[in-house]
């Protein structure tokens, strides 16, 4: 007993040394961005010397012609929520017909399915480009929300979920009169809200994320999304103000931070219920 109780406060004390180690860049960046310019330049200190809002006031007053960071902000919220909505109503849909719908080679769908998600993102990221330059949609929301229905990550998890989900309930609402697409709504879909949102979290923090497509298909500054624009402030003046930058990824990170610990319990019982270890 005592061995096992030892065991167990080494295990808490090495898992709070490497959380430590983890937490502690997101520390450094959160005290920086309070630091002046030359205290950012040449303090060693984690804490700083003399706490200044100025980085802060600058990026939402002085600088906002060429860093309109709230412009940025909503861009991302509003192509990572419409994003999400569409890969969730796209994946439940093909999920839902491959799993109860008498389709031909349902196998062959799957295992399509399975082998597109081992198919690097990089190698369509071209092919995408010039079909949407080619159709004048550039610089528009559209190459940064649609591309994402495509995603196959949904339809697995989903599917994997329904294969083992009972049809009695299904069964009791056709006797009752409702047809396929009332059944999906009001007896499907309440069951696998675990899976959506597990799926809402993985996709959101995604599109949240995304860096390299937002770059090839936006070329206006309103149009950026915020981690294109924060990249376009380190690598011009601001790169020797390495508070304003630290302010900048700071405004950046939070929301998507604190979506993921609102919606971790979510995920852990999504991941949980489709069985994926």
């Amino acid at each position: 007993m005592k061995q096992s109780k030892t065991q167990t406060v080494v295990l808490v004390i090495i898992a709070s040394l490497l959380s430590l180690l983890f937490i502690f860049p997101l520390l450094w960046m959160f005290f920086t961005s309070f630091k002046g310019l030359s205290e950012s330049i040449s303090s060693p200190n984690l804490l700083p010397a003399k706490w200044t809002f100025e980085n802060y006031i600058e990026l939402f007053t002085v600088d906002t012609a060429n860093s309109p960071i709230l412009r940025w902000l909503f861009n991302t919220a509003f192509i990572s929520i419409a994003g999400t909505a569409l890969v969730i109503f796209t994946n439940t849909l093909a999920a839902y017909s491959i799993a109860r719908l008498n389709l031909p080679a349902k196998r062959l769908f799957m295992g399509i399915i399975i082998a597109s998600m081992t198919v690097p993102g990089i190698v369509i990221v071209f092919p995408r480009y010039f079909n949407f330059r080619d159709v004048g949609l550039l610089d528009t929301f559209a190459p940064l929300i649609l591309p994402y229905a495509s995603g196959t990550l949904g339809v697995f998890l989903i599917y994997s979920f329904l294969r083992n989900f009972p049809r009695d309930l299904e069964e009791a609402a056709y006797i009752d009169g409702a047809n396929q697409l009332q059944i999906l709504r009001h007896v499907v879909f309440p069951s696998i809200k675990p899976v959506i949102a597990t799926l809402s979290v993985i996709t959101f923090i995604m599109i949240y994320n995304d860096f390299l497509w937002p770059l090839l298909v936006t070329s206006s500054t309103e149009m950026r999304t915020v981690t294109v624009g924060i990249a376009n402030l380190v690598q011009g003046a601001n790169f020797v103000n390495p508070g304003k930058m630290m302010a900048s990824t700071l405004i950046a990170t939070v929301p998507a931070l604190l979506i993921f610990i609102y919606a971790n319990k979510y995920f852990v019982k999504g991941v949980n219920s489709t069985g994926i270890k």
